[in-house]
C-alpha cells in the first residue's frame, strides 16, 4: 500500500502535571507534520498525514503541566483506546526525585499497551516514568545525564549509561529512551524513520533544523556532580581534592589528610560519590581543562600541564573517553557558543 493510502498511526503522548510543554507540543507539531509540511513548503508531492497525535492523561480533565502550560487531553486511561506508540515526554523532576508510587494506574496502562505490542519511547527524563513500570529491568537505558545518580540508587536492575542520544532496550527496538532534553529530536526523527520512512525523517529535520546529536551526551555533561551524602570525611577529601588536583601527588595529600586507611578511605568515597578517587580527581582536572577550552586561546598541550598531567597523548585519551570527543573538536563545538554570548552581551552594554 502507497504510504498516501496507509492509515495514520495512533500515537498516544503521556502528560501528567510534571510533564515540560515544550517537549509535549514539540512532539504533537512534528509528528504532525510529517507527510505535509516539506511537500506544501516545495509544493512538489501529494500531502499525507502520516500519524495522529493525541494526548493521554490519567483522567482526561484539563490541566497546567509544567510552567503552567495548559493541557487538554484527548483520552485518559479509562478510555478505551489502544495506541500503536505511546511515548513519555520529558519530566520536570529534581536529580534525587523518582516515579515510584505515584499514578499507579498510568503505569498499568503503560505496561498493558508494552503487552498488547505497542511501541514504548520516552524522551529525557521520561524515562523515569518508564523504569517505574519494570520494562527497563535488566535493559539499556538512558535520560538527560543529571539523573545517572538517581538510576544508580532508585533503579539498580536498569543498565544505565549516561552517553548516547538514544539507548535500545531490547534488539526489536520497542522500547527505544531517548538522552537530554532536546534529544526529543532525535527520538522524533528516529520515529517517523522506524514507523514511515528515512526520507521523510530527513525532510522533517531539515524543516524543524531538528539535530541528530551523533556526538551523544557525554560532551554535554558535567562530569562534577554535588552528590548528597552525608560521609563528612569524604566531604572533606572532595574538597582537599578541588583545591589540589593540579598537583602530582593529590591522591596521597587526600589520603594523609584523611587520617584513616587508604582502603578504607576509597571504599567510602565510593559508596558516597558513586567515583573512586582517581575517578573524581581525573574529572576534576578535564572539567578544567574543558573551561580552558572553552574560554582561553591556550594550546592543548599547555592545558594538559596546567591541569595536572605530564603526558599529552594521555591527557587526549583520557580527555575522549570523559567527553566523547577530542580537545580541539570539543573547542571548536563549544567555543563559539560563548563568543557568541559575550558578543550579544557587548551589543546590549552589559
Amino acid at each position: 500500500m502507497a504510504e498516501s493510502q496507509r492509515p495514520p498511526i495512533e500515537v498516544a503522548l503521556v502528560a501528567v502535571p510534571e510533564t515540560a510543554g515544550s517537549t509535549l507540543y514539540g512532539m504533537v507539531d512534528v509528528l504532525l507534520a510529517a507527510g505535509n509540511i516539506w511537500q506544501t513548503l516545495v509544493r512538489t508531492e501529494e500531502t499525507a498525514r502520516l500519524f495522529n497525535v493525541r494526548i493521554l492523561s490519567l483522567t482526561g480533565d484539563p490541566f497546567a503541566c509544567g510552567n503552567g502550560v495548559p493541557v487538554r487531553p484527548d483520552f485518559s486511561v479509562r478510555d478505551s483506546y489502544a495506541p500503536e506508540i505511546v511515548i513519555l515526554p520529558d519530566l520536570w523532576l529534581g536529580p534525587d526525585e523518582h516515579m515510584k508510587g505515584r499514578y499507579p494506574d498510568l503505569i498499568d496502562w503503560i505496561c498493558q499497551q508494552h503487552t498488547n505490542g505497542a511501541f514504548i519511547y520516552s524522551a529525557c527524563s521520561g524515562s523515569i516514568m518508564l523504569a517505574s513500570t519494570g520494562l527497563l529491568d535488566g535493559c539499556d537505558a538512558t535520560s538527560h545525564w543529571g539523573y545517572q545518580d538517581l538510576f544508580r540508587k532508585s533503579f539498580p536492575n536498569v543498565r544505565f549509561d549516561p552517553a548516547p542520544n538514544l539507548a535500545f532496550a531490547d534488539p526489536s527496538g520497542r522500547i527505544v529512551t531517548a538522552g537530554g532534553t532536546t534529544s526529543w529530536h532525535d527520538l522524533a526523527i528516529h520515529i517517523i524513520s522506524r514507523h514511515c520512512n528515512p526520507g521523510e525523517a530527513l525532510r522533517i529535520a531539515k524543516v524543524y533544523l531538528l539535530k541528530w546529536h551523533g556526538e551523544g551526551q557525554l560532551p554535554y555533561q558535567t562530569l562534577l556532580r554535588n552528590n548528597v551524602h552525608a560521609d563528612s570525611v569524604v566531604k572533606a577529601c572532595e574538597q582537599a581534592l578541588r583545591q589540589c588536583f593540579r598537583e602530582s601527588n593529590a591522591i596521597q595529600q587526600t589520603v594523609e589528610q584523611a587520617k584513616i586507611p587508604e582502603r578504607t578511605l576509597k571504599r567510602r568515597f565510593k559508596v558516597a560519590t558513586g567515583s573512586t578517587l582517581i575517578e573524581y580527581l581525573q574529572n576534576l582536572r578535564i572539567e578544567e581543562a574543558k573551561h580552558q577550552l572553552e574560554s582561553s586561546g591556550s594550546s592543548v598541550e599547555k592545558i594538559c600541564y596546567e591541569v595536572g598531567y605530564e603526558d599529552v597523548s594521555f591527557f587526549r585519551r583520557l580527555f575522549k573517553r570523559r567527553t566523547g570527543m577530542n580537545p580541539s573538536r570539543y573547542r571548536r563545538m563549544f567555543q563559539p557558543v560563548l563568543k557568541a554570548s559575550n558578543l550579544a552581551r557587548k551589543e546590549i552594554g552589559q
